[in-house]
């Protein structure tokens, strides 16, 4: 049951224009008029938002690395476990097949969700208020973006793959090392699509395959030729 006033206390913001709100939380299953548009500047404000804050947060990080940290905190994962916090799928409006299919728990309605939240803020308030919206929504995160990138390289591994269409990346363990009560784990990560097969090493199977996925993100950013191949 939706309990628009539930919501706001969670967001800990309460809208002038209650309409804004109505409009970011209607998927264009539901209504012509619905949030994908609020959702495209919504997106643009969180990225502003992370990044400026990274920035400041964290000025021993170089340009790459603040780039991937950012990646992960505006990743789909995050922004769904967000909005699972703030109950926002059942204040959703979805069509009928939406509803039954389990919209209110998709992760990517959820997010684009979230985002288009944030535009309906800045839209009702200004730019300073939506910052304290998401600076608050987030802090856990900003304060833990150094491990939360180092646990999230296979979702945003997934999510670029998936997002161009691509086969899911497979990770295989080549071999292993050492004596049992300190074993090296070799694993490799492997996208046919992108000519990538990249093994990394790691104190156990679940270290070995995040560190190849980092490997394979840094050879997808160096090397852009092989995406535009693969997209061809």
């Amino acid at each position: 049951m939706r309990n628009l006033a539930k919501l706001q206390k969670l967001l800990d913001y309460t809208f002038n224009d209650i309409s804004l709100l109505n409009l970011a939380l209607t998927h264009k299953s539901y209504n012509k008029k619905n949030n994908e548009r609020m959702e495209f500047v919504g997106d643009g404000i969180l990225d502003h938002v992370i990044a400026v804050n990274l920035y400041n947060r964290y000025p021993h990080f170089a340009e790459g690395h603040l780039a991937k940290v950012r990646a992960a905190l505006v990743s789909q994962g995050t922004l769904c476990e967000i909005a699972t916090k703030l109950e926002l799928g059942q204040h959703l409006l979805l069509g009928e097949g939406e509803k039954k299919s389990g919209g209110r728990n998709r992760p990517s309605i959820l997010a684009d969700a979230l985002e288009a939240v944030f535009a309906a803020v800045a839209f009702d308030s200004s730019f300073i208020q939506v910052t304290r919206v998401i600076e608050r929504l987030f802090a856990e995160y900003l304060d833990d973006a150094e491990n939360l990138i180092y646990k999230d390289y296979k979702s945003i591994l997934q999510e670029y793959v998936q997002g161009r269409k691509m086969n899911l990346p497979t990770y295989e363990l080549c071999k292993t090392e050492g004596p049992d009560h300190s074993m090296i784990f070799h694993v490799e990560c492997i996208i046919p699509e992108l000519q990538i097969k990249v093994v990394a090493q790691g104190r156990n199977k679940k270290e070995a395959s995040l560190l190849a996925a980092q490997k394979a993100l840094d050879q997808i950013n160096s090397n852009p030729i092989n995406l535009q191949s693969a997209i061809a």
